[in-house]
């Protein structure tokens, strides 16, 4: 019989300990501090809260607009607006409150080099595991250039694993040809998790004027639209990283309790909410209250049971 909730929505992640399986993802929660002034949040409903993509310089981002709402999903292109790595550790890590939840920083570059660069600086810090972003679709060098070729994604897993021993995330394209060989690379490249999927390449047109309505073009397709796609590419993931203890944080138009127990099934550890929170501020708490509910109704005593049960 499942225990109370709280214990039944423990999850252990590369070593850290998870309040809950819920992962707030990068780019939906400003840098960790933007929800708690929503009344009735609180980051100690969730396992853990990744930050904005942060790169070695201070990005002003896109021209705008830099969202679009599509049927069943959202539009973004922000393109990694952010103050640089060095105040992000200096000024606004030590106004994050650690006993609440685990925070992972989430590193984005346009070389190699840049991803080592702002790895190494994270590693000086508090922050407790650092996520690789090389599949980020709307900039216009490095991120998806990198996420998309396996051999590439692998350079920049090896030279993140040699500046840090934080457990290390990478976070996957779903556009590109085979899902499962970039996985593999990465893995022997030293990553210690992945975060499956970021989101789809997609693009709007306004047609009275015709031209393109995302400032950048195309942009990030996330929301309910590209729930199966992700679900099937956590899936892809999972057969190649079961067999080395890798865990996977699922994403991908995630916003019911329902949603969130076909990922973990098909072989998530843990997680990823980000346009459901756009939907509802408030959708965390529900979603752990649906998860705790299908444990104790199938007589499980925590999510760890439910990891790849597939059958």
């Amino acid at each position: 019989m499942a225990g109370s909730q709280t214990n039944s929505l423990h999850v252990d992640f590369c070593g850290l300990s998870l309040n809950s399986p819920i992962v707030l993802l990068s780019g939906c929660v400003g840098f960790g501090e933007e929800y708690t002034r929503v009344n009735g949040f609180s980051n100690a409903d969730v396992g853990a809260v990744v930050l904005k993509g942060t790169t070695l310089e201070p990005r002003l981002g896109n021209p705008a607009p830099r969202v679009y709402e599509t049927p069943m999903g959202m539009l973004n292109a922000i393109g990694l607006q952010n103050p640089g790595v060095a105040k992000v550790v200096e000024e606004i890590l030590p106004g994050l409150d650690f006993s609440e939840t685990r925070f992972i920083a989430n590193v984005c570059g346009s070389t190699i080099d840049d991803y080592a660069a702002v790895t190494r600086r994270f590693d000086d810090s508090p922050i407790d595991a650092i996520e690789i972003n090389i599949s980020c679709p709307n900039i216009k060098e490095g991120g998806v250039q990198f996420g998309n070729v396996p051999e590439m994604s692998a350079r920049v897993v090896a030279a993140c694993r040699a500046q840090t021993n934080k457990p290390i995330i990478t976070k996957l394209s779903p556009n590109q040809t085979d899902i499962r060989e970039n996985a593999r690379l990465c893995i022997e490249a030293g990553t210690d998790a992945f975060a499956v999927v970021n989101t789809v390449m997609g693009m709007a047109i306004d047609v009275e004027t015709r031209k393109p309505i995302i400032g950048n073009v195309q942009g990030g397709l996330s929301g309910p639209a590209i729930k199966p796609i992700a679900l099937l590419k956590t899936k892809q993931v999972y057969e190649v990283a079961r067999s080395h203890n890798v865990p996977i944080i699922g994403q991908g138009g995630i916003m019911t309790a329902n949603d969130a127990l076909e990922f973990l099934l098909a072989g998530a550890t843990t997680v990823g909410f980000g346009t459901a929170l756009f939907y509802d501020p408030l959708v965390c708490a529900r979603i752990n209250a649906g998860i705790a509910d299908y444990l104790k109704r199938h007589r499980m005593a925590s999510v760890s049971e439910l990891v790849g049960a597939l059958v």
